[in-house]
């Protein structure tokens, strides 16, 4: 960021090399709409270029990253609410084990989706970067700009509702 911050544009290349995946996968994860993560993973890139000469080397890019995406996805969702599709794409009949494991993950992602996108904005992003990610307390801490015992009580409130949530839609 240091070398972006004097113009050097190979430099974010190379960010935008290494941390793109990372940062649709953050915002598809979110939004459930490939096409939305990518314009949010784009935007996110423009504004650290942007920011680049006010860039303070506090904490490590990934972490500046995850709060620029964690911003804009919670912002998108707050003017819009996610759309979730549950069709599958139409297939050839197979009766392969294969086949059978995929169409079962398939409508456990569905269903996953599906309460994942009843969490509130900072619940869902919270266990985005948690589970998906992978990111500890602290590091989700610094990418939302809260405590780490917020991110425990967002984290817990999120699994409370999950696994309602999770409950009601299996039966349904």
């Amino acid at each position: 960021m240091l070398r972006v911050a004097e113009g050097k544009l190979d430099a974010f290349d190379e960010i935008v090399r290494r941390h793109e995946r990372t940062a649709w996968r953050i915002a598809h994860r979110f939004l459930g709409d490939p096409a939305e993560a990518e314009d949010i993973a784009q935007e996110a890139f423009l504004r650290i270029l942007v920011a680049a000469p006010r860039y303070k080397p506090t904490a490590t890019v990934s972490t500046y990253l995850y709060r620029v995406v964690a911003r804009l996805c919670i912002d998108h969702a707050r003017k819009k609410r996610p759309v979730v599709t549950d069709t599958l794409h139409e297939t050839m009949v197979d009766s392969s084990p294969a086949l059978t494991t995929s169409l079962i993950q398939k409508d456990r992602d569905v269903l996953v989706r599906k309460a994942l996108d009843t969490l509130p904005s900072r619940q869902r992003m919270v266990v985005i970067l948690k589970y998906y990610e992978g990111l500890r307390y602290s590091e989700i801490a610094r990418a939302m700009g809260t405590t780490v015992k917020a991110v425990e009580r967002l984290l817990s409130r999120a699994r409370t509702a999950l696994k309602s949530n999770l409950l009601y839609l299996r039966e349904k």
